[in-house]
């Protein structure tokens, strides 16, 4: 469920022989060498091996150094690198946004409502707790786990965090309440899980997220729920 925002990828598909190369590997039904691309496409192999080099460091494309099927060991020769699509799909934003995350927090809370009885609403703030607390148990703190998701956490002056970007931002235009309240709910999970002691909260201003996170008063520990 971690956001992705393939800004780098897209980008190095505005070039022309790029997008040619990223064409060419994500039709064909097996991963492609550096050869078949160059001569399929009527290129230089130096000049397909840098640019095909070029979208796997934007992550459009994913490598591996593979032999021929069959060949191992000594006289095998050496590996060919071969190519396939990093990804089913590429999906980019500026300012980054992640409809796709909130679509996945939406649509499991409908099956768990359904599977349990409670109103959507209570769950989609489970769900988006518990997501909340993935993300932050694979990050590295409380402001890596909010920049994965997009939120731009800059520090204030009382030690707090003010989220300059809503990575649901249509969709907390045309359903505030609703996915307000399942934002703070997600950052409620980001905090638990990263133990950071300060205290997310609702707080709307244009321009920024609805949450803020507030730094604890003395003796205060972050409340989850």
């Amino acid at each position: 469920m971690r956001p992705r925002n393939d800004l780098d990828a897209v980008g190095a598909l505005n070039d022309p022989v790029r997008r040619r190369l990223y064409d060419y590997v994500a039709d064909a039904a097996q991963p492609v060498t550096r050869d078949a691309a160059a001569t399929d496409l009527g290129l230089p192999r130096s000049t397909a091996a840098f640019h095909l080099e070029r979208l796997v460091d934007a992550g459009a494309l994913a490598a591996e150094n593979r032999r021929p099927p069959g060949r191992s060991g000594p006289g095998a020769g050496r590996p060919a690198r071969v190519y396939t699509v990093a990804a089913s799909e590429l999906m980019a934003s500026v300012p980054e946004r992640h409809y796709e995350l909130a679509g996945n927090l939406l649509a499991e809370a409908a099956e768990r409502a359904d599977t349990t009885g409670t109103s959507m609403r209570a769950a989609l703030k489970d769900v988006a707790r518990e997501a909340g607390a993935q993300l932050g148990a694979g990050s590295g703190s409380l402001e890596d786990a909010l920049t994965a998701c997009g939120y731009d956490p800059r520090e204030d002056d009382s030690g707090g965090i003010l989220l300059e970007n809503c990575p649901f931002h249509m969709l907390a235009q045309r359903h505030t309440d609703l996915i307000c309240s399942a934002n703070l709910c997600l950052i409620q999970g980001m905090v638990a899980a990263t133990g950071d002691e300060r205290r997310p909260a609702l707080a709307p201003h244009a321009g920024r997220c609805c949450v803020e996170v507030r730094a604890a008063a003395r003796g205060e520990r972050t409340a989850t729920s």
